[in-house]
């Protein structure tokens, strides 16, 4: 059994991985768009006109984990949120810890437990970025 993330960025995800290859190193493996469907005739109709160039369904890589996801159906009224669980993020020390948790923070991310040394990890702290996505960033105790 195997469990992945999926994620609907409701019309932001090209820009969301956009922002995580650069702040985080992912690396998308699959992107297919709603044109792209060749069962697009009843997918199309429940989608908004003009969606036509979002993304269907992608997957990308963060170091060994696949994370899925799409635009979702790109209900204006839905445009941008994001709500639900955190993505919790082991990194090797506290120095990758301090890049990769200020790079998640940048252009208006909101910090929620500063990055700071705990009983569990040398560095750890919890931060929801500008996609609304919640984010553990941590080290693995030093054995």
């Amino acid at each position: 059994m195997l469990v992945q993330p999926y994620l609907f960025f409701e019309g932001r995800c090209e820009e969301a991985l956009e922002f995580y290859k650069k702040a985080i190193g992912a690396e998308v493996t699959l992107l297919m768009r709603n044109k792209d469907n060749p069962e697009s005739e009843s997918i199309q109709m429940q989608l908004p006109p003009g969606t036509e160039n979002k993304v269907m369904h992608c997957e990308f890589k963060v170091g060994q984990t696949t994370l899925m996801g799409s635009d979702g159906f790109c209900r204006p009224s839905e445009v941008g949120q994001f709500k639900g669980f955190s993505l919790s993020l082991n990194v090797a020390d506290a120095a990758t810890a301090r890049k990769v948790f200020a790079a998640l923070a940048a252009d208006g991310g909101e910090v929620k437990m500063p990055l700071d040394k705990t009983f569990f990890s040398d560095s750890f702290g919890m931060l929801t970025d500008k996609f609304g996505i919640g984010w553990m960033v941590g080290t693995q105790p030093q054995a």
